[in-house]
């Protein structure tokens, strides 16, 4: 009798491919294991006419999966790393990341076009993004935008938005790289904490050595760095922050975004052994909440 695992996704086209590069992983390395995805609809994807902020932030996109996860419907979940709140549970730790992917946001025009067009709006939910856009475009304001990737760009496309602004790893891994117009260099945009990292939640507990050979350790400081950075400011996916860390041999530079009203953004880094990642995360909130 095999083992059989049940893991947990949401229903997206992005989220199920991100999903199976866990189950081919698996399924790879442990023949003894059977695989049953379990697909899911959450409530931030259910409730598309409002922006993150104004329905409950992030943490909806993982209600469902957690509760899944508690009651022992599945025993593990995956998701967008970036995409999980900062405060997690104690009973549903994470147990395993994916080795990094690009962790730059890229700009996506219409089909057909050359550049931005004069008037139309850049499609971008995240005050993040909008901040740093603010920067690079002056002349062009940004529209929240809802939805999966793919109703993103038939908003774009039909003519709603003259571009949109868009993580390049889940573009990438919908084979959309196509549509990409330009890459922002992460000084241009600082990205979100763990852009690009696949993150496998689990029970407080239990076995999940067969999840080793997906796991990535270098993921594990870099990300340990940033977020622990945007949680000590208490940020999220609506809270105008940004961390990019990386890691050479045994050091580890993080930079850091922050915005606070009536304050000026805070834009710095730090560097320091890997080991101590999540306190030069936090060495270097305490620089960005001194900013007056």
């Amino acid at each position: 009798m095999k083992r059989l695992i049940r893991i947990g996704s949401r229903d997206s086209k992005l989220a199920l491919i991100q999903t199976q590069m866990v189950i081919d992983s698996i399924e790879r390395h442990h023949p003894e294991i059977k695989i049953e995805l379990v697909k899911m609809k959450t409530t931030g994807d259910k409730i598309l006419d409002r922006t993150l902020e104004q329905i409950g932030g992030k943490g909806l996109f993982v209600k469902e999966l957690d509760e899944a996860l508690l009651s022992g419907a599945v025993d593990i979940t995956v998701h967008s790393y970036k995409d999980l709140p900062m405060i997690l549970s104690e009973q549903l730790p994470v147990v395993a990341l994916s080795k990094r992917a690009d962790p730059r946001d890229v700009l996506i025009l219409p089909e057909g076009a050359l550049e931005l067009t004069p008037g139309k709006p850049i499609g971008c939910a995240s005050k993040r993004r909008q901040l740093q856009l603010a920067a690079l475009f002056p002349e062009t304001p940004c529209k929240p935008v809802r939805g999966n990737v793919q109703t993103r760009l038939r908003k774009l496309d039909s003519g709603e938005y003259g571009a949109l602004v868009l993580a390049a790893a889940g573009v990438e891994r919908l084979g959309l790289q196509g549509r990409i117009s330009r890459y922002f260099s992460t000084d241009e945009i600082l990205p979100a904490a763990s852009q690009g990292i696949i993150a496998v939640q689990g029970r407080l507990g239990e076995d999940h050595s067969y999840l080793r050979e997906f796991n990535s350790v270098e993921s594990w400081f870099v990300s340990l760095a940033e977020r622990s950075f945007v949680k000590a400011l208490d940020g999220g996916c609506t809270a105008p922050v940004a961390a990019f860390a990386e890691v050479l041999d045994e050091d580890l530079s993080l930079k850091g975004f922050y915005y606070e009203e009536g304050k000026p953004i805070f834009l710095g880094s730090v560097s320091g052994m890997k080991e101590d990642a999540e306190l030069l995360g936090e060495r270097l909130s305490k620089e960005a909440k001194m900013v007056k």
